[in-house]
């Protein structure tokens, strides 16, 4: 028997990367699996090849994130995970020349969106149920050029062990997955062409222990695992972070 089966899973930015790997190992588990995202196309075509429920749906906006909330509770009621996952890098710049626009798309999504994600859907979390926050470990590593991105990373881990705190007598886990550098389309969608990207790589994977990026899998196995409440029914607040050794 599968671990999940009877359990349904929310996965926002399901349509690629962590999302899509997250989902798909889910389903694996016998979860029945809603992944949304903001591209109607790319969330449609996601969800028939995983065998899930798509919905679309911008994390950034306050109004689609109601919407979302409505539409599930009025087609499925409760829900027994949710892995709060969209998000976007940004542009890189100092803090000197930071645009508002980047500043506030990157933490309407990243933080503001996933707060309110969480704050909508608490009503519908059965008890028992397990949330997983992906982070990044740019929370606690703090670069030139990505100020927004590390601030909205490290907002994030502060609602989230508070958030375990508050849900806790009912007893819903609340755990955040913080990647290192992973194969994903994320750096692809911050406008880096093909050539820059094999750069950064590279250059990445030299920084790594290990010698080698994460895949979206090892995130997704990371998330199941959290959302297990036979096996991680004692883990909450926890932060799990998957980086091949990069920020020892």
């Amino acid at each position: 028997m599968n671990k999940f089966n009877d359990k349904l899973a929310i996965v926002t930015g399901g349509n690629s990367g962590i999302g899509y790997a997250t989902a798909k190992e889910l389903i694996a588990e016998g979860a029945n699996v809603i992944v949304t995202g903001r591209r109607k196309e790319a969330i449609e075509k996601a969800a028939e090849e995983l065998g899930a429920i798509p919905f679309v749906a911008d994390q950034g906006k306050l109004e689609d994130i109601i919407s979302l909330k409505d539409e599930i509770e009025s087609q499925f009621g409760k829900i027994d995970i949710l892995f709060i996952n969209a998000g976007i890098t940004g542009k890189s710049d100092s803090i000197e020349n930071m645009s508002s626009e980047n500043f506030d798309n990157v933490i309407d999504i990243n933080f503001k969106g996933a707060y309110f994600t969480l704050s909508k859907f608490i009503p519908l979390l059965n008890d028992g149920a397990s949330v997983v926050f992906l982070s990044s470990i740019v929370a606690s590593i703090y670069k030139p050029n990505s100020s927004v991105y590390q601030a909205s990373k490290a907002a994030l881990n502060s609602i989230a062990k508070t958030a375990a705190v508050e849900l806790a007598p009912r007893k819903i886990r609340v755990n955040i997955v913080s990647p290192g550098p992973t194969k994903t389309e994320i750096m692809t969608k911050a406008g880096l062409d093909s050539k820059t990207l094999e750069g950064l790589n590279d250059w990445l994977t030299e920084l790594i222990p290990l010698k080698k990026m994460g895949n979206p899998e090892d995130v997704a196995k990371a998330v199941v695992y959290l959302s297990d409440n036979n096996i991680a029914s004692f883990m909450t607040g926890t932060e799990i972070v998957i980086d091949g050794g990069m920020i020892l």
